[in-house]
Parts: structure tokens; sequence; C-alpha cells
């Protein structure tokens, strides 16, 4: 397992270690409900240092990654930012990614466990293109700051960072103490949060000023446990858990902000052009409210019925303090109108179901 940078730090605190696709991470400060009650209602400081971080160099990187993802990375000018998915041949989804257009590079934030994975792929694209990829993680951590009051904690760090505005938008500032920082608008749990990337060496400085300036706000830090509690409760699916291979980018809900069917060509681009041209997809990601409070939650994978008959299947379920026992799967086209009841068969019995809209729980 790779170990955080800040482990030091963390424990210091009171951290509960986690691992993911084998990366350390926080899992709680001791007291999850509290994390969780801080990104609903004040602000959250999350280490997300375990996610990977690759930066593509040189004069053609745009005319590359463009050729590989689902969105416009063309139209993307200095300080824009998109949402995307590298798909297969088949348009099958193998990873999302978040984009940030900076001045000399595109910068990607993946999940945990791709970045090999990516540069392979970029490798075997790269014939004579002025295109270098570099995995900046060793160089760059990640502190994400996510909550109502997120907006608040930029300029506590006193470096004139500026907010930036549109979705996935980025904006920078270099400052002599602390070296060049990278902040995005990006929303983790439904509701306003940011990205900062901060060079390794200022790693600790930065988090510790972040999470006073959140203490201030009635903040605190936020480990993996309340910020996964929160994103299942906004409905934002997680490569890894709620998509993977198997999947189309549509069944997801990618087609709402991350995928463009004006770009022109890319890997996977005719079968997602023709789900758009000839129909729907077969079945979609839903939100479904799991009827009273079962003792034991059902599990990933377990079976949707309707009428007796297997619909879909469970992806993330979640017990929520606000919305109780909820959960994404997918369910075919036919029976996934909100409203529709359903029957989730799980290992302790069967469990009453409706499919209900997204968000389970709505953040301002």
């Amino acid at each position: 397992m790779s170990p955080l940078s800040l482990r030091e730090v963390h424990s210091e605190l009171g951290a509960r270690f986690t691992e993911l696709v084998g990366m350390e991470a926080v899992a709680d400060y001791g007291d999850p409900a509290a994390e969780h009650a801080a990104l609903g209602n004040a602000v959250g400081i999350i280490d997300l240092s375990f996610r990977g971080r690759l930066c593509l160099t040189g004069s053609d990187r745009v005319r590359l990654l463009h050729g590989q993802v689902t969105n416009d990375i063309q139209r993307l000018k200095t300080g824009d930012g998109c949402y995307a998915a590298f798909t297969s041949p088949k348009g099958k989804l193998q990873a999302d990614v978040n984009v940030y257009a900076l001045a000399q590079e595109l910068l990607l934030d993946v999940e945990p466990g791709l970045v090999p994975m990516l540069q392979a792929r970029f490798d075997h694209h790269i014939v004579a293109d002025d295109v270098q990829v570099v995995d900046v993680a060793p160089y760059y951590g990640l502190i994400s700051i996510q909550g109502p009051l997120a907006a608040r904690l930029p300029a506590k760090l006193g470096v004139g960072l500026e907010i930036p505005e549109a979705p996935h938008s980025v904006r920078h500032v270099s400052e002599p103490a602390i070296g060049d920082l990278y902040l995005a608008r990006c929303s983790r749990t439904g509701g306003d949060g940011f990205d900062l990337f901060v060079p390794s060496d200022a790693m600790a400085m930065v988090f510790d000023r972040l999470l006073l300036a959140a203490k201030q706000e009635g903040g605190r830090a936020v480990g993996w446990t309340a910020l996964d509690l929160a994103r299942v409760e906004a409905g934002i699916p997680r490569f890894g858990v709620d998509m993977d291979e198997s999947n189309l980018p549509p069944e997801a809900g990618l087609d709402r902000d991350g995928i463009s069917y004006s770009k022109g060509c890319y890997i996977g681009q005719e079968t997602i052009a023709r789900l758009r041209t000839y129909g729907q997809v077969a079945k979609a990601l839903r939100g479904l409210r799991l009827e009273g409070d079962p003792a034991n939650l059902p599990a990933k994978g377990d079976r949707l019925l309707k009428e007796g008959r297997e619909v879909g299947y469970l992806t993330s379920i979640v017990r929520s303090p606000t919305a109780g026992p909820v959960a994404l799967g997918y369910v075919r086209r036919e029976s996934n109108t909100p409203g529709t009841a359903l029957t989730v068969r799980a290992a302790g019995g069967e469990i009453a179901a409706t499919v209900v809209p997204l968000p389970f729980v709505a953040r301002g």
C-alpha cells in the first residue's frame, strides 16, 4: 500500500486509515458522523492525494487527448476544464477524468490505480507526436475543500488565489514560499467544492492553514467514509464502484456533462454516437430508496426484481442520516421510471425498493 505523504499529520489528528486500490487514505478522524455533517452544513478539508494525477505536455497534447476522451478538449482555453471519460474501441468505460487546461500542460485527475493503464494507453498512441506524459503525484498533492462554506477558505491562505467560477475551471497563483498552486472548482458532494493542487513540499503547511480556516467556519478535517456517503447522497457515480468496463458512459449518466456529441472522432465515438442516434441505453443508473430500515443493508451486486423478473443490480448502498437507507443501481429502461416499485434480493431476505429521482440529498 502506498502511504499518504501527510500520514503523520493525519495521525496527530486521530486519523484511522483505509486502503483504496492500493493507496492509503484517511477513513475518518474518529467521528465520521460529525465529518459528514460538516460537509452538509459548513466545510470539510479532505486529503485526496491517493488519487492519480498526470500531466500532458508538448505541442500535440491537446490533439492527442482530444482523440482519446469523450469531451471536447480542443475548445478548452487556459483556465478551462471539463469532465470526460476514456472508452474502449467498443465504447465501454475505462476511466473517468477531470481535465484542466493549464498554460503549458493538461492536468488529469483520475481515480486511484488508473495511472499505469492510462500511461500505457498514451504510450501506445504516441508515435511521432510531441507529447510527454508525466506522473505528477510525487510532486503535487491534492486537497479538496467541500461544503457550503468552501468558497470562503481559499482567500484565507493569503496567497491571492482567485475563485474559479465555472464548473471545472481552474485558477493559478505562484507564491514564493509555497510554489505554484492550482485551484479548480470541482464538486464531490453535489454542493460547492474545490480541489487544490499543492506542491508536495508545501502540503503540510497548506493543509494546516486550510484546516485552521475550516475550523473558524465550523468545519473540520474529513475522511473518506463521510465523503463517500455524501457522494452517494448526491447521486454521483464512482468509477470502479458504480461504473466500470462493462458500462457505456450514457448508462452512468455521463452524457449530462462528460460527452460532446459534436466534437468528432475519438476512441469509442462510433458506439456512443449510435446510441444517441438510434435510441436510449438498455439500462441506466438510478436512485433507489430502500423501504423501512433493514438491519442489514444489501450488498453491491444484489439483484433488483420487478414482479419476480430480474431488472437490474445495486452498486453503492448507504444509510444516510437524512434520506435513510438508499442505493445506486442499474435498472432496465422499462422499469426505471421514478416511482416504480422493485424488490432487492439480498442475503438477508427480500427488501422493497422504489426508484426515486437523484440526488437523495440536495446541497446548495
